[in-house]
C-alpha cells in the first residue's frame, strides 16, 4: 500500500493540471495513466488535429491575396502535412510528458485505475490510497451513433480521423458538430472527395450565421454538406469500400466513413459503484468540482459534462487542485463567485474556437441562449468584411461579428466572430465577458487602426453610444 495526499487517475492536459497545482501548494501527488501520458488532446485531438489543419488554412490564406496568390504554384504536400502532424504527437511517444512529471515531482503510475472505497484505488493488483482527495480526470469516450451496420463497417472516430497515415480517396463524415467540421476540412484540404451530413445542420449550439457560414467555406473547399438527412445503412463490401445508405433514399459510396457524433462518460469501469456512484455516468460536481454527496472525490475536465474542451478543463484543474490543497491544510477557501478555488467562468464565459475556414470564434452566451436564461438582451451584429483591416488581411474577406447585450446590467454577455484568423480575435472578447466590463467603458477601448479589431467600434456604434 502507497499512500499519497492526492492521486489523480487519468494524466491528460487537465489531470497533469490538478496534480501540478496540488504539487505546487505541497501535497505529495500520484497521477495514473492507461495510455499515453498526455492524453487526447495530445495524441488523438486538439493538437494532431490543429496541425492537419493548419498548412490548409494558410495555403487558402495566400490565396485570397494578390501578389501572393501568383507565387502559389501547386497544393499542398500531404505527406510532408501528414510528419508535420506526427512530429506534434511525438509519433505518439509519451517520453517528455513523463519527463516533466518527473521534474514537478509528480509520481506516474501506469495502469488502469478502479476506486475500492472511500479515497482508496487499486491498480494492477497494488492498493494505493489518498490523504486529501482522489480525482477523476478521464476524459471522455467518441460515441458512435446507432446505426444499423456502422460498428462491422470499421468506422473512423475522432482518434482515427487525427491519427490516420494516408489520405483516403473519398471520406464520408457524419455530423456537423466542431469535430466533423474540422475534420471535413482538414481531409478535404490534403485531397480526399470528402461528403459531409448533419441531421440539424453545421455548429446547430452557436450564433445561425456560424453554421452557415461554415457550409458555405466546407463547400467552396468542394466537400459534398448535405444537411436534413441521417444516415440508415452502412456497409463496408469485400474491396473495402463503404456504402451508407440516407434517410432521402440516396446513398454514397467512399473509401472511409468517420463517426463525429459526440463524446459519451469516460467513468464506466472506474468502480464508482463501490462510492454509491452510478458507473458509467457524468458526474456532477460543485464549482470546485467537489463531486457532489462527497468530501473527498473530484471530478475535473470532460467527466462532469461542464464543458467539453481542453482549455476549459485546464480551468477546472487549476480551481480543483488549488482547492484540494486549501482543504487539506486548513487554508481559506474562495469560493465565491470569481474566487480563487472555482470554476465560475464554466456557465456562461466559455470561450471556444472552431478551427474551420471560415474560423468560428465565441465566448459566453448566443442571444438564444441568453434570452432563454431570462436576461434582457440586445444584440447587434457587424460584417466583418466592411472592416479596414479585414480588407488588408484576405481580398474579398467574408466575415459576420455579433455582440450581445445585458441590458440591465449594461455588459456583454456573448460574442461571436466567424471568418479567417479571427481566433486570434477572442481573447479581449472573453476578457470584456468575464471582467463584465461595461459597455460605455468599452468605448474607451481604442482599436488599433487598420486591425480587425476595429469591428468592436464598429459594433458598438450599431448598439449606440451612452447619453
Amino acid at each position: 500500500m502507497t499512500d499519497y495526499d492526492l492521486i489523480v487517475i487519468g494524466a491528460g492536459a487537465v489531470g497533469e493540471n490538478v496534480a501540478d497545482y496540488a504539487r505546487k501548494r505541497g501535497l505529495a501527488v500520484a497521477i495514473v495513466e492507461s495510455e499515453l501520458v498526455g492524453g487526447e488532446c495530445s495524441y488523438w485531438a486538439c493538437m494532431p488535429s490543429k496541425a492537419l489543419l493548419r498548412s490548409g488554412h494558410a495555403l487558402a490564406a495566400a490565396k485570397r491575396l494578390d501578389g501572393a496568390k501568383q507565387a502559389v504554384t501547386g497544393e499542398l504536400d500531404a505527406a510532408r502535412v501528414l510528419a508535420r502532424r506526427n512530429s506534434f504527437t511525438s509519433d505518439w511517444k509519451d517520453d517528455g510528458q513523463v519527463s516533466w512529471l518527473e521534474s514537478a515531482d509528480i509520481a506516474l503510475i501506469r495502469g488502469h485505475a478502479r476506486i475500492t472505497g472511500e479515497k482508496t484505488i487499486e491498480v494492477g493488483g497494488e492498493t494505493h490510497t489518498a490523504r486529501a482527495a482522489v480525482a477523476v480526470v478521464t476524459g471522455s469516450l467518441h460515441a458512435l451513433p446507432d446505426v444499423p451496420g456502422l460498428a462491422d463497417a470499421k468506422p473512423w472516430g475522432t482518434r482515427e480521423g487525427t491519427s490516420a497515415e494516408h489520405v483516403p480517396e473519398s471520406l464520408l463524415v457524419i455530423g456537423g458538430g466542431v469535430a466533423g467540421s474540422e475534420l471535413a476540412t482538414a481531409w478535404a484540404s490534403l485531397g480526399a472527395k470528402v461528403t459531409l451530413v448533419a441531421r440539424a445542420g453545421l455548429l446547430g449550439g452557436m450564433e445561425p450565421f456560424a453554421g452557415e457560414l461554415v457550409t458555405d467555406g466546407l463547400r467552396e473547399l468542394g466537400v459534398d454538406v448535405r444537411t436534413g438527412v441521417s444516415p440508415v445503412r452502412v456497409d463496408r463490401d469485400e474491396h473495402g469500400l463503404v456504402t451508407t445508405t440516407l434517410d432521402d433514399d440516396t446513398t454514397v459510396i467512399t473509401s472511409e466513413v468517420l463517426a463525429a457524433t459526440g463524446r459519451s462518460p469516460h467513468t464506466a469501469d472506474l468502480g464508482l459503484e463501490t462510492v454509491g456512484l452510478t458507473a458509467g455516468d457524468w458526474l456532477e460536481v460543485d464549482d470546485t468540482m467537489l463531486v457532489h454527496g462527497t468530501d473527498w472525490l473530484y471530478a475535473v475536465g470532460d467527466a462532469n459534462h461542464r464543458a467539453l474542451l481542453t482549455h476549459q478543463g485546464k480551468y477546472q484543474a487549476r480551481a480543483a487542485g488549488e482547492a484540494i490543497a486549501a482543504r487539506h491544510q486548513g487554508t481559506p477557501l474562495h469560493t465565491e463567485p470569481w474566487g480563487a478555488h472555482v470554476a465560475t467562468a464554466d456557465h456562461a464565459a466559455v470561450p471556444q474556437v472552431t478551427f474551420t475556414d471560415p474560423e468560428v470564434a465565441s465566448v459566453g452566451l448566443t442571444e438564444k441562449t441568453a434570452r432563454e436564461q431570462g436576461l434582457h438582451v440586445r444584440a447587434v451584429e457587424y460584417d466583418l468584411g466592411a472592416i479596414a483591416g479585414s480588407a488588408l488581411q484576405a481580398d474579398g474577406y467574408t466575415g459576420r461579428a455579433k455582440m450581445v447585450v445585458d441590458e440591465d446590467r449594461g455588459v456583454v454577455v456573448g460574442v461571436t466572430f466567424v471568418g479567417q484568423d479571427v481566433a486570434e480575435m477572442l481573447h479581449a472578447a472573453t476578457i470584456a465577458v468575464v471582467g463584465e466590463v461595461p459597455v460605455d467603458r468599452l468605448w474607451h477601448a481604442v482599436p488599433a487602426y487598420p486591425t480587425m479589431n476595429e469591428v468592436w467600434l464598429r459594433l458598438l456604434e450599431t448598439y449606440g453610444r451612452p447619453s
